[in-house]
């Protein structure tokens, strides 16, 4: 009978894992190499970003690069760069594996879209629906520093699930918030911030976050925030599944990011790339500090940061954007709509993000305008982008097919030039 349930269970499992996403007419290659000049890349051009990351690491600018270029769905540049551990003198591998930050906002915000293409949820519903713990939200009127207290009024509506991607919730950052009073107030809580090694379980986090003051009141401002966070506990119930369980079966399976996880397990250990900072003119690992930076390999492994939690390496994530250049769909897997895919990068905040023609917000990517482009250098106008807190970065361009993707891993000051300078020379190498 025992033997019988196990069954049953595996059987389950596997049947919510193949309802995951949908079989689509379209049918788009997996990335694979290519040659430049068959997708109208000069060669000779690409040299002078090859050029450039090589310089950058000889010149003790970064400890290490790894740099992957797609056009038309082929790779036409993937490299590495320096090294993965100068203090171990352990040399970078092209498929080794980074702390991608906040670059995880946007698979969290693509599991909120297709959980939202299946029905489950309008984008304009209170988060409080789901979390009742955020009902009658309250905002941060006054604080005194000498014993942390504060007075709160209440906000003026509820916060949506809309708010939470676009950072327009109120919600803080805790540690990085601008807010010194907001740092306080969420250390004082015991909020974990973004990622953490300690047995922490997501949806105590969130409940107890829910109880903070906010910044401002729901949609007023652009407030960069733990919202994708209580995102992913917002798809646990939702789904009726762990966050990390669900992105594994409905993304990174489906898509083959089989090196995509929240916490990487023994075997792949040793591709996680060291964290260095620059010390006397030396690159050394980062020191444990708010956060202990090998979290993704030792710890609890109990919190699955929706914001900033995953590792990941450049093939993985620009299958991910591939994905979203196919309109949705990879290798014959639909996991979202071309119709949602443009909603999700239309303007979702107005002008709440400040005077800034170049580029918009939309569901957790940054979108280029048409000011953006005419300006030069930034590819062209619907290109979305991100980064990370250990400096990493992305671009695709829906027009050009192009993407970008530079990783690297450093905390402190860095005389780093290589984001722009990789845009501009990917731009210059188009050859058609």
């Amino acid at each position: 009978m025992k033997q019988l349930t196990l069954i049953a269970l595996a059987v389950l499992f596997c049947t919510s894992g193949l309802n995951a996403q949908t079989k689509s007419q379209k049918k788009s290659p997996v990335l694979t190499e290519a040659s430049p000049e068959s997708v109208g890349i000069s060669a000779e051009r690409l040299a002078r970003i090859d050029q450039m990351c090589a310089d950058a690491v000889k010149k003790g600018d970064l400890p290490g690069i790894v740099s992957l270029i797609t056009r038309n769905g082929k790779i036409v540049h993937w490299k590495a760069y320096g090294m993965a551990n100068n203090q171990e003198n352990k040399t970078l591998k092209r498929d080794d594996i980074f702390r991608i930050a906040s670059q995880t906002k946007a698979i969290t915000a693509t599991a909120v879209m297709m959980l939202w293409e299946e029905g489950k949820f309008q984008l304009d519903e209170p988060i409080s629906k789901y979390i009742p713990e955020f009902k009658n939200p309250q905002v941060l009127k006054s604080f005194t520093y000498s014993d942390t207290t504060y007075a709160t009024e209440p906000a003026k509506s509820e916060i949506t699930i809309r708010q939470l991607i676009t950072h327009t919730s109120g919600i803080g950052y805790g540690v990085i918030d601008g807010d010194e009073r907001m740092k306080m107030i969420y250390h004082k809580a015991g909020i974990t911030d973004a990622f953490t090694a300690e047995n922490v379980k997501l949806s105590e986090n969130i409940k107890k976050l829910a109880k903070l003051p906010l910044h401002h009141n729901p949609g007023e401002k652009f407030t960069y925030s733990e919202g994708l966070d209580v995102l992913g506990y917002f798809i646990e119930i939702v789904s009726g599944m762990p966050f990390d369980q669900f992105l594994k079966t409905h993304i990174f399976d489906p898509l083959g990011m089989n090196d995509t996880r929240f916490y990487q397990p023994d075997e792949k250990a040793g591709r996680l790339v060291a964290v260095q900072e620059k010390v006397n003119g030396n690159w050394r690992k980062y020191p444990k500090t708010f956060y202990d930076t090998d979290y993704p390999i030792s710890g609890a492994k109990t919190y699955f940061a929706g914001g900033a939690g995953l590792s990941s390496t450049a093939k993985d994530y620009a299958t991910f954007l591939q994905m979203y250049l196919n309109g949705g769909e990879l290798n014959g897997v639909r996991l979202l709509s071309r119709t949602t895919i443009e909603a999700i990068m239309g303007n979702q905040i107005g002008n709440v993000w400040g005077e800034n023609p170049e580029k918009n917000y939309g569901l957790a990517f940054s979108v280029l305008t048409r000011k953006g482009e005419e300006k030069g250098g930034q590819s062209s106008e619907g290109t979305f982008e991100w980064g990370g807190y250990f400096n990493t970065s992305y671009f695709a361009d829906p027009k050009e097919k192009v993407i970008g993707i530079l990783m690297k891993q450093t905390q402190g000051p860095v005389n780093d030039e290589t984001g722009w300078k990789f845009r501009q020379l990917i731009g210059q190498s188009i050859d058609d």
